[in-house]
């Protein structure tokens, strides 16, 4: 099972888990300046750098002289009707067709506009990209966030806070195993199916019609 993590330049994990998939991973892609944060990680944990397969983007955000330096693993995008998270997506899935696993790391904290966009485009993922069965998921030390389409029953395990969002002011979710059943929820604003918690070990969400949906977990 091939696991890739796509590092963002929002705030750099801590926490273990985050850093245990960005260890263990097959493979890294940076975006754009956070491979500054990459390599310095690399030094402090590992007393060497580590380099990333690829750097992608429009190179906003690395300094000049990190690009010379590593120019032979940047992948310059200069087109700016998709950001630089959405790059390393194309350039994953371009790159590493068995890819099974996709982590993204670094999507929020720092700009509240960029965590919002970077959520908001794990849902979009699903119809722009032929994804099959990939997992795709965005982790933070806080939470982990993952897009659904349809029906589906989701371990989360009983107590766990349980956030979900969708732009389809059409769909309705049943639930099951949630302190508070979304069953009547109207997906007209971001906050209407926040702040849930799991009051069994299986979640199971119906959905009215297959659509898009975010799922976000602590």
């Amino acid at each position: 099972m091939k696991s890739i993590v796509i590092l963002c330049d929002g705030e750099f994990p801590r926490k273990a888990y985050p850093l245990y998939l960005l260890d263990s991973a097959d493979v890294v892609v940076c975006c754009d300046g956070s491979v500054v944060k990459y390599l310095r990680y690399g030094k402090r944990r590992y007393g060497q750098e580590r380099m990333p397969e690829a750097v992608v983007g429009d190179m906003d955000t690395l300094p000049k002289a990190w690009q010379k330096r590593l120019e032979g693993i940047i992948v310059h995008e200069s087109e700016q009707d998709d950001n630089d998270q959405t790059k390393a997506m194309r350039y994953v899935l371009t790159h590493h067709p068995d890819v099974k696993e996709i982590h993204i790391l670094g999507a929020s904290g720092r700009r509240e506009d960029h965590t919002i966009g970077n959520l908001g485009l794990l849902m979009e993922y699903t119809r722009m990209f032929e994804l099959g069965d990939i997992r795709i998921e965005a982790v933070s030390d806080y939470s982990t966030a993952f897009p659904l389409t349809d029906s589906c029953e989701l371990h989360v395990g009983k107590g766990r806070r349980v956030s979900l969002f969708s732009p389809d002011n059409s769909l309705t979710i049943k639930s099951e195993g949630l302190q508070w059943p979304t069953d009547a929820v109207v997906f007209d604003n971001w906050w209407p199916a926040t702040l849930n918690r799991a009051v069994d070990d299986v979640v199971k969400l119906t959905f009215s019609h297959p659509s898009l949906a975010l799922v976000v977990l602590d």
